[in-house]
């Protein structure tokens, strides 16, 4: 088994690593201990592609390979993690769920500006009662003739202070448990959804991470993502997807932090010599 590179994914790899050394990675360490999201450069990264790498050409995006997408994501990870984080997002769960559910329309409305880094999505699913227990969220969606009145609120939600487009996850019957899950696309700005508290973290400070509040929030039956019952089935393929995502960040980090401490080993210096040289 060949496991080189092809050309163009050493082109792509290339490409965010240039991107990643030159622009992100010089103003990484500020932006964290300010808490600010680099919004140039995630603006840039839609310029160059990186925000929808691996959608369809046809609505806009890369149309590239997931091994393409995991050495992209790696370089700017290495640089810089929060902005790392934005690229994951929007590529492997708001981009993935809408290009393998969403209907044409949905798509040529929503995933089209999405991948062309026009615009910026977040994934709305964990409660203060569920997270890793997806089946248990309270987010209630009512249908009233063609639309749907949803209530509840989101915590933790990667990019949700400045997002354009948010998937969001509601029950449309609690009694049926995971089965009366449904997702639903909300546009910023629909009356009844409001952005709430932003955590203070201790670490990945430079991407936003916040509550968002629905109070009689009144979505389109057209904005529905899937059938409803469907979205427990749509919410774990697209975190499947952000697996591959979570490991290449991982990958990219742990580089950074090697390069870094062997760097450091080289250059520090006691009992007349590098510590890399004073064997344990």
């Amino acid at each position: 088994m060949d496991l080189k590179l092809t050309e163009e994914q050493e082109m792509v790899r290339k490409m965010a690593r240039d991107f990643a050394q030159k622009e992100v990675a010089p103003i990484a360490a500020e932006m964290d201990e300010k808490g600010e999201v680099p919004f140039e450069n995630i603006k840039k990264m839609g310029q160059l592609g990186l925000l929808g790498l691996t959608a369809p050409e046809e609505y806009g995006g890369g149309g590239a390979d997931t091994v393409s997408y995991v050495v992209a994501l790696e370089e700017i990870a290495k640089a810089c993690a929060s902005t790392a984080v934005v690229m994951a997002v929007q590529n492997s769960l708001v981009n993935y769920a809408l290009a393998r559910f969403g209907t044409e329309e949905q798509k040529r409305k929503y995933l089209t500006p999405l991948a062309r880094g026009e615009k910026i999505g977040a994934y709305a699913l964990t409660e203060p009662e569920a997270g890793s227990d997806a089946a248990a969220i309270r987010t209630r969606a009512v249908r009233d003739g063609d639309e749907y009145v949803i209530n509840g609120t989101k915590h933790f939600i990667t990019n949700g202070g400045f997002a354009d487009i948010v998937i969001l996850y509601a029950t449309v019957d609690p009694s049926k448990g995971y089965r009366g899950i449904t997702a639903f696309i909300v546009e910023k700005g629909t009356p009844g959804f409001s952005t709430g508290k932003e955590e203070n973290k201790m670490g990945i400070r430079a991407t936003n991470t916040c509550e968002l509040i629905f109070q009689d929030c009144r979505v389109p039956v057209a904005n529905r993502l899937g059938d409803e019952g469907q979205g427990f089935k749509i919410a774990l393929s697209a975190l499947d997807a952000g697996r591959i995502g979570i490991g290449a960040q991982a990958v990219g980090i742990a580089q950074a932090a090697y390069e870094a401490a062997l760097e450091y080993a080289k250059t520090r210096v006691q009992f007349g010599q590098p510590i890399a040289q004073l064997q344990a």
